[in-house]
């Protein structure tokens, strides 16, 4: 979904490795200082043994001060970039799972999912620029106090609107976003709450993993630079004992191919529909893959995109997949206890498919 609080353009920029600032630390690279004193002192030996060996000695010498300064030179050069040093690993045990709720929270059209477990929370998305108070709300009823993780997929309103409300009244741990940013209010807003809270984004990289009570996510994606936003959601799969939950933001059909061909092991019982219940999403070969027991599709009531569309409809139906949907029954809520998943309402059987009333990016 586009951005309607301003017009957006894209635009790329180095983003801290760390979700905490911290004061001091050097985050891009500038050939100055000791790094340049050191580059020149390397040479200056080299020149001074050669004079002194001879050509064959300093032909020796210079090959070796250039696998040196290129050494130097990668090293800095990795220090500019966004990713993490290390892969974050957790530990999971399958066979001690945990109480595992997910909350899909009706916020219209847009998205946003908060994950409990053992006294520990994840939220996914906060809705569009409207709902940022209403997730806020929906938090502190299921007697949410702080958010282990917060993961915005990726810069569209109605995924990161109301996370700046969110940022700015929970203590996070870690903000996930990804690489991809836009030029616009919205995305702004949230970098302005993380400044406020002395944060800063983390940039996860496919195959990370972190603990969440007993529970554990892994990123799947994005697993490459794309030109479009939707393609660039953080992908993630939630597991709880035998229990999977797969999130792919506003992932569309391109990047779906790219997740199968990672190799990434995507089956689940519960598929949260990609882009709404888009057809840009959900392709046949990807929802094989899956091969969901149940989808949930989150969208708004006679929202002028359209979601879901016939087509992904259609697809669910092949696959056998039961539905729940936000526009029709309201916040859908999954509990796990590891290996049986229970609802708080009983699936849709409408099979209905929205109306497209409006030109425009879905």
């Amino acid at each position: 979904m586009q951005n309607n609080k301003n017009n957006s353009s894209y635009r790329k920029r180095n983003t801290k490795r760390n979700s905490r600032k911290k004061p001091g630390k050097r985050t891009g690279f500038s050939f100055a200082g000791k790094d340049k004193l050191s580059g020149l002192l390397i040479l200056l030996i080299v020149f001074t043994l050669g004079i002194a060996g001879g050509r064959n000695v300093a032909a020796g010498l210079w090959d070796s001060a250039k696998e040196i300064i290129s050494g130097m030179w990668s090293g800095m050069q990795s220090d500019q970039t966004s990713h993490p040093e290390h892969k974050q690993q957790a530990t999971f045990d399958e066979k001690n799972p945990g109480r595992l709720e997910v909350h899909y929270i009706d916020v219209g059209q847009g998205d946003a999912t908060v994950v409990l477990c053992d006294g520990h929370a994840l939220l996914i998305d906060a809705g569009d620029n409207s709902k940022g108070t209403a997730v806020q709300n929906y938090l502190r009823k299921q007697g949410v106090k702080h958010l282990d993780y917060v993961i915005g997929t990726h810069p569209d309103a109605d995924h990161i609107g109301g996370l700046d409300v969110v940022i700015t009244k929970y203590e996070c741990d870690t903000v996930m976003m990804p690489e991809f940013e836009k030029d616009n209010n919205t995305y702004r807003d949230v970098l302005e709450a993380l400044s406020y809270r002395n944060m800063e984004k983390t940039v996860p990289q496919p195959g990370d993993s972190y603990m969440l009570g007993r529970a554990c996510f892994t990123v799947i994606a994005p697993l490459k630079e794309y030109r479009d936003a939707n393609n660039n959601s953080i992908s993630i799969l939630l597991q709880n004992g035998q229990n999977r939950f797969l999130f792919t933001g506003d992932a569309e059909a391109e990047a779906e191919e790219d997740i199968l061909e990672s190799g990434a092991h995507v089956k689940a019982d519960v598929f949260q529909a990609g882009h709404h219940g888009s057809s840009t999403s959900n392709s046949e070969e990807f929802l094989k893959a899956v091969s969901p027991k149940y989808v949930v599709i989150s969208c708004g009531e006679d929202n002028d995109y359209g979601h879901p569309h016939a087509q992904s409809m259609n697809l669910f139906r092949q696959m056998g997949s039961k539905i729940y949907r936000t526009d029709q029954q309201g916040s859908v809520v999954a509990y796990s206890d590891g290996t049986q998943i229970v609802w708080n309402c009983s699936p849709d059987e409408s099979w209905k498919a929205g109306e497209k009333r409006k030109q425009a990016d879905e």
